[in-house]
């Protein structure tokens, strides 16, 4: 993966190292303690955010939804989107491209690791199905997303402070 890295502060601060970003993101999955937000655009051209329960792998995003949500129309209608990752040290905005995944192997291979974080989900068919999920995912069956990343800016909140930009290809 190239990475085209953009300081943006304006403080004097050296720009943040891709290595910082990478660690915080680095197997990640959302919980109590960890959050994520997710953005999408309406056809309408209204901004949506709202929480999901996000999974960092394979250098991008997955993350479920259900065919009927808001969240999943505007994907449907407009696949750019953006991801925000509040860490401890480090905010981190992802922006992205959503794509359904299809193959089995893919959806096992999440779905087992969502099963090893405490989601008793499975795959059926093409979609993920449980008891339960986070309310915002609508009813089952769910979709599998991965957003394939092609910019992450990101804000130190601690030392060493920072602001910068990263540019994936």
């Amino acid at each position: 993966m190239q990475i085209e890295t953009t300081n943006l502060d304006i403080y004097g601060n050296d720009p943040l190292p891709w290595s910082r970003a990478h660690a915080a993101l680095h197997d990640f999955i959302a919980d109590p303690d960890g959050r994520a937000y997710l953005s999408t655009c309406g056809p309408d051209g209204r901004p949506h955010t709202t929480g999901i329960g996000a999974l960092w792998l394979d250098d991008g995003v997955y993350l479920v939804s259900g065919p009927g949500t808001r969240k999943s129309r505007n994907l449907a209608a407009n696949p750019a989107c953006a991801l925000a990752f509040p860490f401890d040290d480090l905010d981190l905005v992802v922006e992205g491209t959503a794509a359904i995944v299809t193959d089995p192997n893919t959806l096992e291979r999440i779905a087992a690791r969502y099963r090893a974080a405490g989601w008793p989900v499975e795959v059926r068919g093409h979609a993920f199905t449980a008891q339960y999920s986070a309310p915002s995912a609508g009813r089952p069956p769910w979709h599998l997303y991965y957003v394939t990343p092609h910019t992450v800016v990101g804000v130190a909140t601690a030392e060493p402070h920072g602001a910068t930009r990263w540019r994936l290809s």
